[in-house]
């Protein structure tokens, strides 16, 4: 395929001023973004990013899961789509670019093109996925999932958050669910590409403009429930406690181990954590807790799941609580297709950004659609590598490199039309 011209650069003060806008819907607390998936802010982001890309000429789809299909037409009618995108959801606690910048930097290759008068031959289709971060509704990724099918649709509309709202009651709530069935087009894919922030801190300690991300580390989440017996703070003796939460405690620590027997490459902390009955003055008689494992090597997560089960299961029996497991998401370690992996390098070097070879540590959509398409990711620095907080932060000139990147590998892989 025909590259484009090395002086062709997407609209920068375009590209930041939408994802500005975007980051008034749902605002969070201090500075960031609230907007989880299938709430009301939820359902206002989708319509806005409708609104735009409708603007731009482009005509949407909706599947059964909500995942929002945008597409500009190519001039082959039988030419299979690429694919560019990201999502729209946010953590509880979320910033302004995780996910939204690969929302809105496939948007902006579409202004762009159109500015320009491109044309391609492959038609190319924006994408928001829905519910990525899966803090709302386990696991994460879960529509890509269902997509790629790795999940099956009724498996995810059963999902429940923190209240008991499922998933399925909730899309239909705020008015998402689709007529296209999930995953109708995975046999149709020509090609994916992602944008997203670091959510590390590599690139900006290496200098680095952008990364090229050729695998994904696998991921394991287990949820753990101890169970003891709520008594008394103060008149239950010491030897005669049941406490989940010092059980808790304990497997904790033994994560943190496990975690570090594999350094550098693997990582092990607890995120969600409830105790209950949650009050001052009662010893808690239950824990939940969900241990994030993460490794680019599959037999180091298998043994950090096993190591997990077996030492918590021996903590808890030494304590005289009972212990249960539950594997609420994973993904196997991911190898980017080598044609978009080069595809994303030889546009960082025509485009003259400082570029490196990266490992993702965060999952992604990209990630389980790379199990039904060639599939490649891009990556741009942010602030001291801080990422799921408020403030999360990048540059101008990072989002502006990543999208120029972006638009420089989608252009070319659907093939310029002269």
């Amino acid at each position: 395929m025909a590259a484009p011209g090395e002086n062709l650069r997407i609209n920068a003060e375009r590209l930041w001023d939408s994802l500005m806008e975007m980051a008034k819907v749902g605002p969070g607390v201090a500075g960031g973004n609230n907007r989880q998936t299938l709430t009301d802010a939820d359902a206002e982001g989708r319509k806005l990013f409708q609104k735009w890309c409708e603007e731009a000429g482009m005509t949407m789809a909706v599947d059964t899961m909500g995942n929002m299909f945008m597409t500009r037409p190519g001039t082959d009618p039988d030419a299979l789509p690429v694919y560019v995108g990201s999502h729209l959801d946010t953590q509880p606690t979320g910033g302004k670019y995780d996910g939204v910048l690969g929302v809105l930097g496939g948007l902006e290759v579409i202004r762009t093109m159109n500015d320009l008068g491109i044309k391609t031959k492959h038609p190319i289709v924006v994408t928001n996925w829905t519910n990525e971060e899966g803090t709302r509704f386990a696991p994460a990724m879960l529509a890509s999932g269902v997509f790629a099918g790795v999940h099956t649709q009724d498996w995810a509309y059963d999902r429940a958050d923190h209240e008991g709202l499922k998933f399925g009651d909730e899309l239909k709530r705020i008015g998402w669910v689709g007529d296209e069935e999930v995953g109708a087009r995975k046999t149709k894919m020509h090609a994916m590409f992602e944008l997203h922030i670091e959510q590390g801190p590599i690139l900006e300690a290496e200098g680095k403009d952008i990364g090229v991300v050729t695998h994904g580390q696998g991921l394991s989440w287990t949820q753990v429930t101890v169970t003891g017996k709520d008594s008394h703070t103060g008149s239950t003796p010491m030897p005669m406690r049941k406490n989940a939460g010092l059980g808790m405690a304990r497997i904790l620590e033994l994560v943190d181990e496990i975690a570090w027997s594999h350094a550098p490459h693997a990582v092990g902390a607890a995120g969600h954590i409830e105790v209950f009955p949650n009050s001052r003055n009662v010893i808690p008689g239950k824990a939940v807790f969900t241990i994030d494992f993460r490794s680019p090597d599959l037999a180091v997560i298998k043994d950090m799941e096993d190591r997990l089960k077996t030492g918590a299961k021996k903590i808890c029996d030494d304590m005289g609580l009972d212990v249960e497991f539950e594997k609420v998401g994973g993904f196997d370690p991911v190898e980017f297709d080598k044609g978009c992996v080069e595809a994303v390098r030889n546009a960082a070097e025509r485009l003259g950004y400082s570029h490196q070879n990266i490992i993702s540590g965060a999952g992604h959509d990209a990630c389980w659609i790379n199990k039904v398409a060639p599939t490649a990711m891009i990556m741009c620095p942010c602030v001291d590598g801080l990422s799921h907080n408020e403030a999360e932060e990048i540059s101008k000139d990072w989002a502006k490199a990543g999208a120029d990147v972006l638009f420089h590998a989608v252009v070319e892989t659907a093939g310029i039309v002269e």
